[in-house]
């Protein structure tokens, strides 16, 4: 009897010198002067005993061996005596083994305990476990003791297949799809040979739960059980003429993965997506119900070097995302600019809250200008991030974050209380110019979830800025869509003095008839309308319809007691017209850019921006 792999013969480089008695083992082990009975019922036991067991010198020769230890390995009992211990039971397979063993005979190791796999010579395999240990203090030799543990690895292969396997699908779960997946990552495996590259289409069924809870968790299950069927045929023929097929797996609930080692790239992965898709577009026929489903998948493709399992699972769940966020019943590819974004972007949400805290942000005033005179008249206050990991960022790159998970309250409560106190300083600082006034951006959140009101009301207590020099901008949108508790917080501002101006008007309701009824003040044309103003050449004239739109907002804005301000003013024709129109005051960078509270201080002395703008674009 052999064992499964090939190894060196032992016999030949064992010490001979440590043993050069031939006789009798159990005579030599057991001999007493007066009493020849015990070693003979020793010898007796040696051979009716059930466990296989045999007698090897320090040679590594075995002397005798009983009757169960013949009949295990499939030989004539007879014929063992001299033949090498160590091809019998497959010792010198590995290294460690076969070093640990010869330590034993020569005395230099207590003993040794291994499992094997030997062939029979009738072809089936046998699992022993086989133990070595000396025979005795003063006994040359030692004792080879074996026992027969096929049915304990039969057992334990079963329950790691019922532990591996999905038992509704039969497919591999998800422990077993992982410990391949970790596998194939290892440096070894895609070293040598193969392409070096790992490809996963991870998909999810769309609609099922539907189908569960309409239908039950029984037709559920044998839907789950046919889809499984369809992905292993897709699977198998994709690994048709090539070195194997995908890996197809469940991964939990309608959740299922087809791993493909030693990709060939992309379009590999597209073909296999491609074909998931097709095969089930089918309807299934299951007892009597005909159901369709659809499926949503991501799709990752990668070099295997420097890829872990965890971010390869999670670049395959963020891309499974996205095909169900543009419309499902797609495959989508895995855009390492797009996942950078939504890193970033839940980089900036999860830091909200303590960079506000921390003092991260600061507000910058960019002026507004009498388009008459060309004097200052306010400024609007335009919050900024000093980000210590992404440098500083615009209200665009956060605002919309702080909306969404209410950090905006505290936020634009922040944003208030230090405008108002500058502008205060402004006119502390200048006691004999007019005071300018402030603008500061509201959410509509903050109307809701916060009591604006009160806030405004505490702010201008504390910082003794007169009411009238606070301008609150809200977008068209968020104004014309007032009702119940906005309406009335809108309406007790404008009552305290407080103007109201609405933001990008001409983008959103364009509720006019309502505009009548808003306590509103001033209107802030979108910069849209003016940029149609905007020409390089001077022979050449806006547009006549833009023109005419801007003037009709204008005039049906004097006609209800309301000022127009418009939005990034560029040029100097651009002003001149809107000047020419009955525009009230102008924004943008033909005057001045977003600037620190020290260089408004500084420009207060001049107040005139006609001849002398701060700064273009």
């Amino acid at each position: 009897m052999s064992g499964t792999s090939e190894g060196p013969t032992p016999a030949a480089d064992l010490d001979r010198s440590a043993v050069t008695e031939s006789d009798n083992i159990y005579r030599k082990s057991y001999q007493k002067t007066d009493d020849e009975t015990e070693p003979q019922t020793y010898a007796y036991a040696f051979a009716a005993a059930a466990l296989p067991m045999a007698v090897v010198d320090r040679d590594g020769l075995v002397t005798t061996a009983n009757e169960a230890f013949a009949t295990l390995i499939g030989a004539d009992r007879a014929g063992l005596p001299g033949r090498i211990a160590a091809d019998l039971m497959d010792l010198a397979s590995d290294a460690r083994t076969w070093h640990a063993y010869r330590e034993v005979l020569r005395g230099r190791q207590a003993k040794l305990r291994c499992t094997r796999r030997l062939k029979h010579p009738d072809g089936h395999s046998v699992w022993v476990q086989v133990s070595i240990a000396p025979l005795a203090k003063d006994a040359p030799g030692v004792l080879i003791s074996v026992c027969d543990i096929s049915a304990r690895r039969e057992l334990q292969a079963r329950l790691r297949h019922l532990q591996m396997h999905d038992p509704v699908t039969r497919l591999p779960n998800r422990t077993l799809f992982f410990e391949r997946l970790s596998a194939a990552l290892e440096a070894e495996s895609y070293e040598q040979s193969g392409t070096g590259r790992i490809g996963l289409c991870y998909l999810d069924l769309d609609g099922f739960k539907a189908v569960n809870d309409t239908l039950g968790h029984r037709v559920g299950d044998r839907l789950l059980a046919a889809v499984a069927e369809r992905l292993t045929r897709v699977a198998d023929e994709a690994g048709f003429a090539r070195a194997g097929a995908p890996l197809v797996a469940r991964l939990g609930g309608d959740e299922f993965a087809l791993l493909v080692e030693d990709s060939t790239g992309t379009e590999q992965l597209a073909d296999l997506a491609e074909s998931v898709l097709a095969a089930l577009q089918a309807p299934f026929d299951l007892a009597g119900q005909r159901l369709s489903l659809s499926a949503s998948i991501g799709v990752v493709e990668r070099h295997a070097a420097g890829t872990t399992a965890n971010g390869l699972m999670q670049a395959a769940d963020t891309t499974l995302y996205w095909a169900k966020a543009d419309g499902r019943s797609r495959w989508t590819l895995f855009d390492p600019e797009r996942n950078a974004h939504l890193v970033t972007r839940q980089a900036l949400s999860s830091t909200l809250r303590p960079a506000i805290e921390r003092g991260e942000f600061v507000l910058e005033y960019q002026p507004l200008v009498g388009m008459e005179d060309g004097r200052l008249s306010g400024v609007e206050a335009l919050v900024r991030w000093h980000h210590p990991q992404f440098g500083t960022l615009a209200p665009n790159r956060f605002i919309g974050l702080a909306e969404e998970d209410g950090s905006i309250v505290p936020l634009g409560r922040w944003a208030l209380t230090t405008a108002c106190r500058q502008a205060r300083r402004w006119q502390l600082d200048h006691p004999g110019e007019p005071p300018i006034f402030v603008s500061v951006n509201v959410a509509v959140r903050q109307v809701w979830d916060s009591d604006l009101v009160a806030d405004v009301a505490e702010t201008l207590a504390e910082t003794g800025l007169a009411p009238h020099l606070l301008q609150l901008e809200l977008t068209e949108s968020a104004v014309m869509g007032s009702a119940g508790r906005p309406l009335q917080a809108l309406q007790a501002l404008s009552d305290m003095g407080v103007r109201i101006a609405i933001d990008d008007f001409g983008t959103g309701y364009s509720n006019l008839a309502y505009l009548s009824r808003l306590p509103v003040s001033v209107l802030k044309l979108d910069g849209s309308f003016v940029r149609g103003f905007q020409y390089d050449d001077p022979g050449d004239r806006p547009n006549p319809a833009d023109e005419v739109v801007v003037e009709a907002m204008i005039q049906l804005a004097h006609r209800l007691g309301l000022t127009v301000t418009a939005e990034c003013v560029e040029t100097s024709a651009q002003a001149s017209r809107l000047r020419h129109i009955g525009c009230d005051t102008g924004q943008g960078w033909l005057y001045s850019r977003p600037v620190t509270a020290d260089r408004i201080s500084e420009l207060l002395d001049t107040r005139t921006y006609a001849d002398t703008p701060v700064g273009k674009p």
